[in-house]
């Protein structure tokens, strides 16, 4: 199993920053030169005495802006819980420091746009949901790292993880072509991660999610929506539920993600900014790019279109209709539901007619199960594409609900592994 150096002291001198390992029986220290930019893998006995000593959490990566290059820290961070015997944090804190000891030589133009961009990665940085693991790869589902060569096994966390999902991966381009170096370094994520114990008629068993948001086309509401021209869409997001019982494992993942064309909602003085559907550009193609990968990722592929089938979101509806029906895929199905109508007035319960709907599919598609002695027992063979306008509340009320169909089809109808856990 690839892993990295879980704890570290970063010692500082004026010519160099040394990322000390502090694992048991670890002598390997990260040299990096604060002028040359140079880094190189060195032991402990080379940090000089004199080198000022705190202790740190883990390194995002490094990053050039104005004033030349600043290294990223994460200095606080809290356990989340163990998925799977492997321990799972989540960053608190940060740190950006300079390589260079003074920002004199900048213009006062420069200092500001530097002050700026160091603001502005703050702001990102403190932005509620950065999550990391030492020795497990959290970018990939389990059906995915089951389904893996031996070679894949042998890479490092770096090289191997799902770029999708690397939040600090530009952070740590420097990094890649210096494997010697990955042990330093880990993929961060962000979304959620949550791990909770259940129990089921005196059976205990370990019940999580993850959710993995893209860092592609990553951006807040209005501003950023549809996809771009490689066919990422905006607020785009994997969630992975995982049930774990005495060493056997069941993973059930979906997929949300913005309409996937080119349009744009941008914000005016309106409650409810109009969308607009470009018609400079060939949507079918980005379209395409995007449901090629979906079905590479996850196989078969049904949509459920939440939003209103009136009004300002009438004509995103058709669209969307439209270009499945001109796709011709037959690994790909559509299904609009109007959210709000069909729940007006607090009709929740039609949000069965929509299971109903797709319970067979769900059935078709399944989930990947695993039993106690790594065997394979079964794969999911698609997965549902939901969204809304803002792939939010409707969103997550419809993916809640998928969700709980199938844990209870694990408890009640799965193979004997999951039918023990609430017989008496």
């Amino acid at each position: 199993m690839a892993s990295t150096y879980e704890s570290f002291n970063l010692r500082t001198t004026p010519e160099k920053f040394y990322i000390e390992a502090c694992d048991d029986g670890s002598e390997d220290v990260l040299a990096i030169d604060r002028v040359s930019t140079e880094m190189a893998l060195t032991v402990r006995r080379n940090v000089p005495a004199s080198a000022e000593t705190r202790p740190i959490c883990g390194l995002m990566g490094t990053i050039r802006l104005v004033a030349g290059m600043y290294l990223v820290i994460i200095t606080k961070k809290k356990k989340v819980g163990d998925l799977l015997g492997h321990a799972v944090w989540k960053a608190l804190d940060f740190d950006i420091i300079s390589y260079k000891k003074t920002v004199l030589h900048l213009t006062d133009n420069q200092m500001q746009d530097n002050k700026t961009f160091l603001s502005m990665i703050n702001n990102v940085l403190h932005t509620d949901g950065f999550y990391f693991a030492t020795d497990y790869d959290l970018t990939h589902t389990l059906q995915r790292l089951a389904n893996t060569s031996p070679e894949f096994q042998e890479m490092s966390l770096l090289e191997r993880a799902d770029q999708r999902f690397v939040w600090n991966g530009h952070l740590l381009r420097e990094f890649l072509a210096q494997p010697e170096l990955h042990k330093f370094v880990f993929p961060v994520v962000h979304g959620f991660i949550t791990m909770k114990s259940s129990c089921i008629n005196g059976k205990v068993f370990e019940w999580s999610i993850i959710s993995r948001r893209s860092c592609f086309r990553a951006g807040v509401r209005y501003y950023i929506r549809g996809i771009d021209s490689e066919g990422h869409a905006a607020n785009y997001v994997e969630t992975e539920q995982i049930v774990q019982y005495s060493s056997a494992k069941a993973s059930f993942v979906q997929t949300r993600g913005s309409i996937p064309f080119y349009w744009s909602q941008r914000p005016n003085l309106k409650y409810k900014p109009k969308p607009q559907i470009s018609k400079t550009v060939n949507h079918l193609d980005g379209f395409q790019r995007h449901f090629d990968s979906q079905i590479i990722l996850y196989g078969r592929q049904t949509i459920l279109n939440l939003i209103n089938q009136k009004g300002s979101e009438k004509p995103l509806e058709q669209a969307f209709d439209k270009m499945v029906t001109s796709l011709g895929n037959g690994m790909i199905k559509y299904i609009a539901f109007d959210f709000h109508k069909e729940c007006s007035r607090m009709r929740w319960h039609r949000l069965q007619i929509l299971l109903d709907m797709v319970a067979e599919m769900q059935d078709e598609f399944g989930y990947f199960l695993v039993d106690a002695d790594g065997k394979v027992l079964l794969n999911q063979e698609g997965t549902f594409r939901s969204n809304c306008m803002d792939c939010l509340d409707r969103t997550n009320v419809i993916q809640n609900l998928l969700a709980r169909r199938s844990l209870q089809s694990q408890l009640r109808v799965g193979p004997t592994t999951y039918r023990r856990w609430i017989q008496q």
